[in-house]
């Protein structure tokens, strides 16, 4: 839907591909042409290279946005797509074979002389080479797929006893997610900031950075939530990471969006803060809104102006921030039985809008949430003139989100955004696990619990009154529908207020 709103933005028609189990999401309901290519399973449709430019040339299609996922950081694709006579819009498919490999990218910084983080330059062959690497780097190391990213195909490794599975398992994953089971190893950075850094090149040798994202809150390797500007980058750090970006993007003679992520250390005193380059993403990324949010710029439309042989119509000196953003990524997941997917009809859906905020979306009501796929189903961002601002904002908005039918993981940000570390941005990849962690370590308060389901349960008792029927029900269902709407509605309002 983001790159589909951008095409019609531009004037350009848009064509897409879906999957039997797809076949009324809202990417198919809103383009100007929709191609099916297939079974739900990713390699009968999605990861069908040969399908997808048979639709591109039965509908006559110039260029091809990857999206997020699947084919967009396959070099086998990018390749395909020029030799078919399509423009794939990303980087060359030797670019993206230097970078999207992580093997060969870790192989590239060294002879750039980029710092990185210790482990393997090629994927680990054997047990016994895993053993004798994570002897000489020394435990806990973190196994990765090569091919990788998104958090499939990684696991971490505390003692030798279990390297053996958990090898076993990250290939079999990487394999599955990418068709690719190398799976290197690197020395694991316990508790860092995750930063990341945008890049922009052109196909007339300008690279430019366009500002860093903090993207420490993760669960299982997964980013969960993104703010740009990063709370502890100041000027001089983003200057310098930024250069060390754009030296990556050179090194592999890379064009157009692209994303260099860093591992940055937290030492206790005021010693300057050590950042080590961990990968490339050869593709757009999911939480590219915050950057286009304090930048003013729109990453979609320069990526399919780039793809059609313009400059970048900026230089560096040009690029400012101004303001701080922060993007909830909105599954379909319970996170109160261990993020478990949450596939099923949405029955009723109540979005956020107002002052500084901005919903990608691809939910509606009616829609049957498929479990074939990656459970996100919407990205909320708030905007503001300042960090605080932001959290605001989007508390705000939060409290105004309601998806009915499925479980959502709203609830968690709720908890975030209020938490006191998060909000003295006491932040790095193991917050959220603490955070939880004191949330199930405290007791419960049941009078107080009391109170505010009281409380809820009135406020939605007068909600329900002027709650209009609810039309997309099946005909003849009447008020009692309607009714049953509220009534659930009110039932996951008070568990709301319970968390």
């Amino acid at each position: 839907m983001r790159v589909l709103r951008a095409c019609h933005e531009m004037g350009i028609a848009a064509v897409v591909v879906y999957s039997d189990v797809d076949r009324a999401a809202l990417h198919v309901r809103k383009a100007d042409e929709a191609y099916p290519i297939g079974a739900a399973a990713a390699s009968e449709s999605y990861l069908n290279i040969d399908k997808i430019l048979d639709v591109a040339r039965r509908s006559g299609a110039d260029a091809i946005h990857p999206g997020y996922g699947f084919l967009s950081e396959n070099a086998k694709f990018a390749q395909a797509c020029g030799d078919a006579g399509v423009k794939f819009i990303g980087p060359t498919a030797a670019a993206m074979d230097a970078m999207g490999s992580k093997t060969r990218a870790r192989q590239a910084m060294e002879r750039a002389g980029v710092p990185f983080v210790p482990g393997t330059s090629r994927g680990v062959e054997s047990t016994k080479e895993a053993e004798q690497v994570a002897g000489r780097i020394g435990y806990p190391v973190m196994l990765k797929a090569a091919a990788g990213g998104g958090g499939k195909g990684m696991r971490l490794v505390h003692v030798s006893e279990q390297l053996k599975s958990a090898l076993e398992a990250a290939r079999s994953e990487a394999e599955r997610s990418f068709g690719d089971s190398e799976v290197y190893i690197e020395k694991a950075i316990i508790n860092p900031r995750h930063i990341e850094m945008q890049v922009l090149a052109d196909e007339h040798g300008t690279t430019v950075y366009l500002g860093e994202r903090e993207c420490s809150l993760q669960r299982r390797h997964q980013k969960v939530l993104e703010e740009a500007p990063s709370p502890i980058v100041d000027a001089d750090m983003r200057r310098r990471m930024g250069e060390v970006a754009v030296r990556v993007a050179q090194a592999a003679a890379y064009t157009n969006a692209g994303t260099v992520e860093f591992l940055v250390d937290q030492p206790e005193n005021d010693q300057q803060k050590n950042f080590y380059f961990l990968e490339m993403n050869t593709r757009l990324q999911v939480e590219h809104p915050v950057t286009e949010l304090i930048t003013g710029l729109d990453l979609v439309h320069l990526q399919i102006r780039i793809a059609a042989g313009e400059k970048l119509p900026f230089r560096q000196d040009d690029v400012s921030i101004r303001g701080h953003a922060i993007e909830c990524r909105i599954y379909a997941e319970d996170p109160d039985n261990n993020y478990f997917p949450s596939p099923g009809k949405i029955s009723l859906l109540q979005e956020p809008s107002g002052p500084g905020i901005r919903l990608d979306s691809s939910m509606y009501e009616g829609w049957n949430v498929p479990i074939d796929y990656d459970p996100l189903l919407a990205k909320l961002i708030g905007y503001g003139t300042d960090r605080e601002q932001a959290i605001a904002r989007l508390t705000r908005a939060l409290s105004e989100y309601f998806v009915g039918g499925i479980k959502t993981n709203i609830s968690l940000f709720r908890r975030i955004l209020r938490d006191a570390d998060f909000g003295a941005a006491k932040l790095d990849t193991g917050f959220l696990d603490r955070m939880l962690k004191r949330i199930e370590d405290k007791p419960n308060d049941s009078r107080a619990a009391a109170e505010v389901a009281a409380i809820a349960a009135g406020m939605f008792v007068a909600l329900g009154a002027a709650t209009p029927d609810a039309s997309n029900d099946a005909p003849g269902s009447g008020s009692r529908t309607a009714d049953n709407a509220v009534s659930s509605w009110k039932t996951a309002s008070r568990r709301e207020a319970l968390r």
